[in-house]
């Protein structure tokens, strides 16, 4: 078998992982690199191998770093089965269409700029039209249900505990009379966080594939987390200000929901308007009450009494129409405005930082992992003014960043992630992290004898 790291190499985003087995290719998530626009669109536009070849595709999860360029997979010629659990389908196909809107809305914005700067127009990655196509090709199948994709490889999902329908992915593989597993973790959740079941580690693997983004600290306590953003919404409602959070519009969005409820509800911070201003979110949370089964016992009753936390609060108003969203910066009164995308890359997040980051009453709130080059890091890494759709914003409100309410798994649990396939695993490749990172975990797991650990570069090959 050879495995070639197309994506989340020396990287987070993007994740893209070819296997070639028994003469059948078989692909593991197809995401979108973010990063610098113009090597992003270079990067998700052209594939190292040829999409015609690949025979299936086995997705982890919905978010778009790992399904975002499945339409462009699908639009240049792969036309096999995509596998993944079955609140994972529901969320993916929302999501692409979603994103095909994006791409094309963008793109349009941006060519109105470039028309009046004197150049070219550019062509979206993809249409919604493209992202409908491939929504029909998915198989959705239940955590722990055995299927074949391709000739002497069998696989199961089982609980990763990171965002609905979120999955690790075990294959048993059959190649010249030898018989071996291999783990792929797709992206680990976190112990303890509202809504979702914990993650499930992996037993028994040959080999395995595992993320890395946080393999150079453990994350606080939920509870402080809690407390943090607490705090920074309470001040900005105090000085008068907007709270203004780039989140995915599915997992993110509804933990945050679930945290200001239960903050306006104790009287923690003062009841104001809640926005979660992402068609996207209102459309996954149908799909949130479709599925039961990814929710842990509390979620499920809330659910089932017509009472979740998360969907349904007095305070809250998903807006849908891109009136309603540009009626939002006109207002000045005290607001929490919660927008896709989680890196302030695409979408109506863009326009909300863009009409608020120069007011000092305001905080841009970042509550999640950013990738070098977005929009997002630049703001979390403090930089003193921003380039947005070519005009030059100062950052004169608020940054405030909140590590603890990622939904990845922090160093310590990434470490028994690893550990708990100690005495059978031949090698681990740590991808979907970057380089420092992934060489602190790499150490910590040498210290504990783990000493096959690698850090593949984009587009390495190997065999096993």
């Amino acid at each position: 078998m050879r495995i070639s790291f197309h994506g989340a190499a020396h990287t987070v985003t993007g994740s893209q992982h070819l296997l070639e087995i028994n003469g059948a290719k078989l692909l593991l998530d197809c995401g979108l690199y973010q990063g610098r626009r113009a090597e992003t669109y270079e990067r998700n536009l052209n594939f190292k191998h040829d999409p015609r070849k690949v025979d299936a595709v086995i997705l982890s999860h919905a978010h778009i770093d790992h399904s975002g360029n499945l339409p462009n997979l699908v639009k240049q010629g792969f036309a096999g089965p995509i596998y993944a659990t079955r609140a994972s389908v529901d969320l993916t196909s929302l999501m692409l269409r979603d994103s095909g809107r994006i791409q094309e809305s963008d793109a349009e914005f941006v060519n109105r700029k470039r028309s009046e700067r004197g150049e070219e127009p550019i062509e979206p990655l993809y249409t919604e039209q493209d992202a409908e196509k491939a929504a029909g090709m998915f198989k959705g199948v239940d955590y722990n249900e055995r299927f074949q994709p391709v000739p002497g490889v069998i696989v199961h999902f089982f609980e990763a505990g990171h965002i609905l329908g979120s999955a690790g992915v075990m294959l048993e593989i059959e190649e010249k009379g030898r018989k071996f597993r291999l783990c792929f973790s797709g992206d680990i959740g976190r112990y303890r966080m509202p809504l979702l079941r914990d993650p499930v580690l992996p037993d028994a693997a040959d080999y395995m594939i595992m993320e890395s983004t946080y393999g150079d600290k453990s994350h606080a306590d939920p509870e402080q987390a809690f407390i943090e953003f607490r705090d920074v919404v309470k001040r900005t409602v105090e000085r008068g200000g907007k709270v203004i959070v780039p989140a995915f519009a599915v997992g993110r969005t509804q933990e945050l929901v679930y945290n200001l409820n239960e903050m306006m509800q104790d009287g923690d911070v003062p009841r104001v308007p809640v926005y979660v201003d992402s068609p996207l979110a209102v459309n996954a949370t149908q799909v949130f009450k479709n599925h039961l089964e990814c929710f842990d016992e509390e979620t499920r009753k809330f659910v089932q009494e017509a009472r979740h936390p998360a969907l349904d609060f007095k305070m809250l108003t998903y807006v849908q129409s891109v009136e309603e969203s540009k009626a939002l910066n006109e207002r000045k009164e005290p607001m929490i405005i919660i927008s896709a995308s989680g890196m302030a890359e695409t979408g109506r997040i863009v326009h909300h930082i863009k009409n608020n980051i120069e007011n000092p009453r305001n905080t841009i709130c970042i509550v999640s992992w950013q990738a070098p080059n977005t929009m997002g890091r630049r703001l979390a890494d403090r930089e003193p003014q921003v380039n947005i759709f070519g005009d030059v914003y100062k950052v004169k409100s608020e940054i405030a960043t909140i590590g603890g309410l990622s939904g990845h798994a922090g160093q310590d649990l990434l470490v028994k992630y690893a550990m708990a396939v100690k005495d059978s695993v031949k090698q681990i490749f740590l991808v979907h992290g970057e380089e420092k990172q992934a060489m602190t975990l790499k150490g910590l797991l040498n210290e504990r004898k783990l000493n096959q650990v690698h850090y593949p570069d984009l587009h390495d090959s190997v065999e096993l």
